[in-house]
């Protein structure tokens, strides 16, 4: 299966791979096949995972080849200096075209801040095409904050609207959950080469809103 994930970088030091939905990151109870199982399977060298995605989300995933370069990617990570863009459809339309939800998530009992920033791209019915910025990485930030504003993502079995998931599945055949990780952008450095890549979305998403132009533009200033 490895050799069919869609590989959009390799050096040296990472990989950065386009993850479909459904293929968990990490193993643990519960979880049968994972990203870090079969890179370990299957790599000559220990993969090491610098971030996360929930495993019904598709999109851009960094391994580290390294433990040196593992860090590096956190550090890089945990100071901000990454930007990381998805693309959602969601339920509703916002009440602004752009903005900042800042809203504090519980995690594990404790309350911590969380900043998504929002930008509306194109509309379809009572449907919304967003592009979405992490300013902080929380579980689950993205489909908690757009929940919170009665904007959830289609497809999301956890914080969704459950009768409106059933009605599309029964009626337009929506069986995934509609976010995607479409971009990731590391500044460079004399040691590591600057990261600007972006993961085509998958089919179902383009079938399920129409024609996307996924342009990395989505996420850059302007």
């Amino acid at each position: 299966m490895l050799k069919k994930l869609p590989v959009l970088y390799e050096d040296e030091r990472c990989a950065v791979f386009n993850k479909p939905a459904g293929l968990a990151v990490q193993g643990g109870k519960g979880v049968g096949l994972s990203l870090d199982t079969l890179l370990a399977r299957e790599w000559p060298c220990r993969p090491f995972l610098v971030h996360r995605l929930d495993q019904d989300t598709s999109g851009i995933i960094l391994v580290a080849k390294t433990k040196e370069a593992a860090g590096y990617y956190a550090s890089v990570m945990a100071q901000r200096r990454a930007r990381k863009g998805y693309l959602a459809l969601c339920a509703g339309r916002p009440e602004t075209s752009a903005g900042t939800i800042d809203a504090d998530l519980v995690i594990r009992g404790v309350r911590k801040q969380s900043r998504t920033g929002y930008r509306l791209l194109s509309t379809k019915g009572d449907f919304s095409l967003l592009a979405l910025e992490l300013d902080t990485g929380r579980m689950h930030q993205i489909r908690r904050h757009l929940a919170s504003l009665g904007l959830p993502v289609l497809g999301d079995g956890k914080y969704g609207d459950f009768a409106l998931n059933k009605k599309l599945k029964k009626e337009q055949g929506l069986t995934r959950l509609l976010l995607h990780a479409a971009y990731l952008g590391i500044a460079g450095n004399r040691e590591y080469r600057a990261l600007d890549l972006e993961a085509p979305l998958p089919d179902y998403f383009k079938t399920f809103m129409g024609v996307i132009d996924n342009r990395s533009a989505f996420f850059h200033d302007e």
